[in-house]
């Protein structure tokens, strides 16, 4: 059958079609792509190859991952989920042990921590809901910094943010060739020039 002409016998072409597109196969490309992440870089892997790898169409990639932008967010946030898993935190030092976890994550599989780093560059006109990590740190000042206005708690959740992230990770492991050990070193530092320029007052009773 021409796999162009889909429609030509009705009955067949359903039949294909459930085959072709499962309930999971945005989620089985993804997993193809993780897969060949471990010998290509994002760029070298197609459309094509991601169809092969998973057994459907091009056209179907296309269908779930119109543009190379949408299919390098969802890969990104699938990895986050599957292969960097936040530990949960409260406290600000919940929170360095958390991320201090993540860098170290990102040092054994730096293929995806890098991928991760390039979708945090891109800017989709989508509705996402924003990130559990965000969330995390968001809850965290609420509780740990609850008299902080309304302004000064998001310009600290959006540093937290970037100096946790797996772009910061990214800058310093190319740009200065540092491991993760040294990474968490300046993340901390990072973090507590951000914290301390808070007002003492600010801050919960222990």
């Amino acid at each position: 059958m021409n796999a162009s002409q889909p429609r030509e016998s009705p009955g067949l072409s359903r039949g294909e079609e459930v085959k072709e597109e499962p309930v999971d196969t945005a989620t089985a490309i993804l997993a193809s792509a993780a897969v060949l992440l471990r010998e290509h870089t994002f760029d070298d892997i197609s459309y094509r190859a991601l169809a092969d790898e998973v057994g459907i169409s091009e056209r179907t990639v296309y269908r779930q991952y119109p543009t190379r932008a949408h299919l390098l967010a969802a890969l990104s946030n699938w990895i986050e989920q599957t292969h960097f898993p936040l530990p949960p935190f409260v406290t600000v030092a919940d929170f360095r042990a958390a991320v201090h976890e993540r860098f170290r994550a990102f040092d054994a599989s730096p293929a995806y921590a890098f991928v991760g780093a390039r979708a945090s560059t891109i800017s989709l006109t989508l509705d996402a809901e924003p990130a559990y990590i965000t969330r995390a740190i968001e809850a965290m000042l609420d509780v740990s910094a609850s008299t902080l206005n309304r302004r000064d708690r998001r310009r600290v959740a959006a540093s937290l943010l970037y100096f946790s992230s797996a772009m910061f990770w990214a800058r310093l492991r190319t740009g200065f060739d540092l491991d993760a050990g040294e990474i968490c070193d300046a993340f901390d530092r990072a973090v507590g020039t951000v914290l301390a320029r808070l007002p003492d007052a600010t801050w919960a009773e222990p």
